[in-house]
């Protein structure tokens, strides 16, 4: 779960972390209080989870609280690369000197942490790696050790501090890494960490993702988070691996590696019948009941988006018969709100068994394929 700046902001308070006041506001006339309560120059800040605010206009200074309100009023709305922003952070404005880049994240390729430092910040970190490499320190983190005061002291000088400023950056280091530690944190980041021309070090724009699976460790319930599309949050709630995806042809496998390359297939198949894609992930698992395969046929059925529906399952724990049993018993519950082609494949245990009961069922809408790349293209040429 990526949290908004302004979480991000109250977490690195917690932890003690150097940053300024800020405030959330939902309209204008809460932003012109925030910006009286904080007092002085304030920056009204879009609260949208995607980079480039500021190029499109949501990021605003403020010289007073009515500016801070008009500032507000012409952010709340906005439509930033397709996040329209609904609350807006107003935070103290910052008198800036030099702007550093700090983040400590998980690298799941080389299995273990990986700290990204810089003494350039405020530029897309990703733009930098490409055209300035030598200019990003990248230090691996033991799990174990951590960043203490000493790996601190070695990250900045890796990414080439002013010996007058590494000692006071290390202790921020070692506090961001605590905040990523005991927050079961993907990402933490900061971009710009910031010198200030009194001497101090802020983190002024924070970045946070957390393990949604380290949740159980954590009380989050009533953290504010995106809203989910429909399906995903129906999906959510049957306890779905599920992903929509822009496409027409609705996806049921059962492994996740099956259905990646069932994705793969489609995405191929659909290249010959006018660019159909794939219009979801979906892993019902490897040991799911008939009533999970029924409940995933709901939720893809009724995805508009949907033109018609590949099944491909290879029998092992489930059994191809069950399989087949949650076919059926999905399409009986939905009646007439099945309106899509279901092109099916099975194969593995109980195949036969599982075909059969979809041959004797006999519903219009259902179609048995051999293989795997037949399935496909033949539910590629429906959707199109």
């Amino acid at each position: 779960m990526d949290l908004f700046e302004y979480q991000a902001r109250d977490l690195f308070e917690a932890y003690s972390v150097p940053v300024l006041a800020g405030r959330i506001a939902d309209t204008p006339e809460e932003a012109e209080a925030a910006a009286r309560e904080i007092g002085g120059t304030v920056v009204v800040k879009a609260q949208v989870k995607t980079g480039g605010r500021g190029k499109a206009g949501g990021v605003k200074v403020a010289h007073s609280p009515q500016e801070a309100k008009e500032k507000a009023a012409q952010i709340l709305g906005l439509d930033i690369k397709g996040h329209i922003v609904k609350r807006v952070m107003v935070a103290q404005g910052a008198d800036i000197d030099q702007e550093f880049y700090f983040s400590v994240l998980l690298d799941r390729s080389n299995r273990t942490f990986l700290s990204l430092c810089s003494v350039e910040g405020g530029m897309e970190i990703e733009q930098l790696a490409v055209e300035r490499p030598d200019a990003l320190a990248k230090i691996e983190i033991s799990a174990v050790a951590g960043i203490d005061k000493a790996k601190a002291l070695e990250i900045a000088k890796s990414a080439r501090f002013p010996a007058e400023l590494q000692d006071q950056v290390a202790d921020v280091f070692v506090k961001l890494y605590e905040v990523f530690q005991k927050e079961d944190a993907t990402l933490v980041e900061v971009n710009p960490l910031v010198l200030t021309k009194d001497g101090k070090i802020l983190a002024l724009d924070g970045k946070v993702s957390l393990d949604d699976n380290a949740e159980f460790r954590h009380e989050r319930e009533e953290m504010e988070r995106d809203e989910l599309d429909p399906l995903e949050a129906k999906a959510k709630e049957m306890d779905l691996n599920y992903v929509k995806l822009d496409g027409e042809v609705g996806i049921i496998g059962n492994g996740a590696g099956l259905v990646m390359s069932t994705l793969d297939v489609v995405a191929y198949a659909g290249e010959r019948h006018g660019g159909v894609k794939p219009a979801n992930f979906l892993d019902i698992g490897g040991g799911a009941s008939a009533e999970v395969m029924a409940a995933g046929l709901d939720v893809i059925l009724n995805d508009e988006q949907v033109k018609s529906v590949f099944v491909n399952v290879f029998g092992g724990i489930t059994a191809c018969d069950a399989v087949a049993n949650g076919i059926v018993g999905a399409l009986n519950t939905l009646g007439d709100r099945a309106t899509k082609p279901l092109i099916v494949r099975l194969d593995g245990n109980n195949v036969d068994e599982g075909r059969k009961i979809l041959s004797d069922f006999a519903h219009p809408l259902v179609s048995l394929a051999e293989t795997m790349d037949g399935g496909a293209d033949e539910a590629a040429r429906l959707a199109s």
